[in-house]
């Protein structure tokens, strides 16, 4: 059965969480597939909140098992603490998720590593989540990193002083604040030890041949991709379609529809180009009514209008053939409304936003006032809020499959008419 895979269209935060909660029900098998506790994927069903880091999110659903893939960085503690919460509210994570043995391992040092580089970057910070992500994909090309099957390994501790030590060498006053990471960090291990590990990727072909549905869930956004993103302010893996054959060791051919998620407007959190950014009161607007800071930091999130040759780069790069649109409800009452058509740099058109000196064309769209929260059909939206859609989907050349009218798993349109199997 084909393999279908849900990606971000722009620098993250588009609320793939959402739309992959809201799909899990017609799949088998919910696997991520990159990234690591820098995604924050939040889920709201009936008012009650779930935000993951590093578990999929097909987790709220009692049928669907879930799987952390090899393409995937773990920190244990990070991963404790996020299945202890959901066993509060009810779910019982461990019993129906795999973690993969080739899922490379966040030690303490590694966070301790990303803080002290992203200092040293000084003007030209990248707007690290200093979560330790970088180092550990850092140490996994290296070839010197540690996966989740080592925890089986009777040398487990000399592989971890080893690198320890590999990091303290590099700064040795990282050995002052260890110490009492370092023991939250063991302590989170023999937790992680009692937990499912296999060889996911072996799992997963054999699921597949027997019929199984999956769906492959990305983090992070196309547009911080670490080889098509806005480099060097980007993440530290791929972020695209193709990583999921590779995080997840299956084989192009399986891979089916492509279902690329974005905002009805655009954000971005740290450094970096951002074209239709909007200043001032503008900004602050979309942002408060969007709620637009980080699940995973907190911070305040850039906000501008929606950049459509960013959204066509995204599309040609994952070969999305699906297309769901969130947050349109955030544009309730804005006073004014734009999209970004098109950019150049002196005279030159620009393809997608890969540098701070692009003009952008904006193309004005009439407002509405109404609040669409709970709109129940496309039909019964506000003329102009159709409208918007409308020119969206003119201006990419494709059709919006689903549209996203609020923060609940119901305050969506047509995602039953999805194309799943």
């Amino acid at each position: 059965m084909p393999v279908d895979v849900i990606v971000g269209l722009q620098w993250g935060d588009e609320g793939k969480g959402k739309i992959v909660d809201l799909l899990s029900p017609h799949y088998d098998v919910v696997a991520r597939f990159q990234g690591g506790p820098n995604a924050g994927h939040t889920i709201v069903v009936k008012g009650r909140k779930f935000i993951l880091h590093t578990i999929p999110s097909g987790i709220i659903h009692d049928h669907t098992l879930n799987v952390i893939g090899n393409g995937v960085v773990i920190d244990p503690v990070v991963l404790m603490k996020e299945v202890e919460s959901l066993s509060v509210q009810g779910i019982d994570a461990a019993s129906k998720m795999v973690v993969s043995k080739k899922a490379q391992l966040i030690i303490p040092t590694h966070r301790f590593l990303d803080a002290a580089y992203e200092t040293q970057k000084g003007d030209l910070k990248i707007g690290s989540t200093l979560k330790g992500i970088g180092p550990t994909y850092q140490d996994k090309a290296a070839r010197v990193g540690i996966n989740v099957g080592a925890l089986a390994s009777p040398a487990f501790d000399s592989i971890y002083n080893k690198l320890k030590e590999r990091h303290l060498k590099l700064m040795p006053t990282l050995g002052i604040e260890l110490r009492d990471a370092e023991e939250e960090w063991m302590n989170a291990i023999s937790f992680l030890r009692k937990l499912n590990l296999d060889d996911t990727e072996v799992l997963l072909n054999n699921w597949n041949n027997q019929g199984k549905s999956i769906l492959a869930e990305g983090a992070q956004g196309t547009l911080l991709d670490v080889d098509f993103g806005t480099v060097p302010y980007v993440t530290s893996s791929n972020t695209i379609s193709a990583a999921a054959c590779t995080g997840l060791g299956i084989a192009p051919r399986h891979i089916g529809s492509v279902l690329g998620v974005f905002k009805a407007y655009t954000t971005r959190v740290g450094s970096g180009p951002f074209p239709t950014e909007l200043h001032g009161e503008a900004g602050q607007q979309i942002q408060k009514a969007g709620n637009e800071f980080g699940s995973t930091t907190g911070r305040p999130r850039r906000c501008g209008w929606l950049d459509i040759p960013a959204l066509k780069y995204a599309i040609m790069l994952n070969g999305a053939d699906q297309l769901a649109i969130t947050k349109l409800d955030v544009l309730s009452a804005t006073g004014n409304l734009n999209i970004c058509t098109s950019y150049s740099q002196n005279g030159a058109p620009g393809y997608h936003p890969e540098n701070e000196d692009l003009s952008p064309e904006l193309l004005p769209c009439e407002p509405w006032n109404e609040d669409i929260v709970n709109t129940q059909s496309l039909d019964s939206m506000p003329a102009n809020a159709r409208s918007y859609i409308a020119k969206i989907e003119e201006l990419l050349n494709q059709p919006i499959q689903i549209v996203s009218t609020g923060p609940g798993r119901e305050q969506t349109l047509g995602a039953d008419l999805f194309g799943v199997r």
